[in-house]
């Protein structure tokens, strides 16, 4: 079994991956990061991938994104996705969720603010993968230290949000 984060470079995607690796150390799982990205300049801009008048290299974003998880988590696998569209988010929840699965998850660990409120927001994408039954979901909602005596924290992701 491996545990699995679905990664779009976000500060929480980080800290859900850092999460992830802290607790595959303690328990002997592997990790991966899953990476959907559609080809749309809209959709880049809203995640931070590009600015606004930079052009859209898609192969470059998966090249930084594959950077920031070797970067974080260097032996962790990574799987991504192309998407011609910007279809909406429930398709968008299902590319990720196949790429999921193709991990055979024991947990899911998923860096979200909206996910789990009583109110939840249509436009997460976190709400679709995390209503799967067939894994437990770790839900990251702020990326501080692990509070487990057993955990080892990765300093440098630490030491760097600090700084931040």
């Amino acid at each position: 079994m491996t545990f699995v984060v679905p990664f779009d470079g976000s500060d929480l995607a980080e800290a859900a991956l850092v999460r992830a690796v802290e607790y595959g150390v303690a328990l002997d799982e592997e990790i991966a990061a899953v990476v959907v990205v559609p080809e749309r300049k809209r959709y880049a801009r809203e995640k931070g991938w590009i600015d606004e008048n930079e052009p859209y290299d898609v192969d470059a974003v998966v090249a930084g994104l594959r950077e920031q998880v070797r970067t974080l988590a260097p032996s962790a696998a990574f799987e991504f996705e192309r998407l011609r569209e910007f279809p909406p988010e429930t398709e968008l929840a299902d590319h990720i969720e196949r790429l999921i699965q193709n991990h055979d998850p024991s947990v899911v660990f998923l860096g979200s603010d909206n996910v789990g409120r009583i109110v939840t927001p249509l436009t997460s994408v976190g709400v679709h993968v995390a209503a799967e039954k067939s894994y437990d979901v770790f839900i990251v909602r702020h990326p501080a230290p692990p509070t487990l005596e057993a955990l080892e924290p990765h300093s440098e992701f630490y030491e760097r949000v600090d700084s931040a």
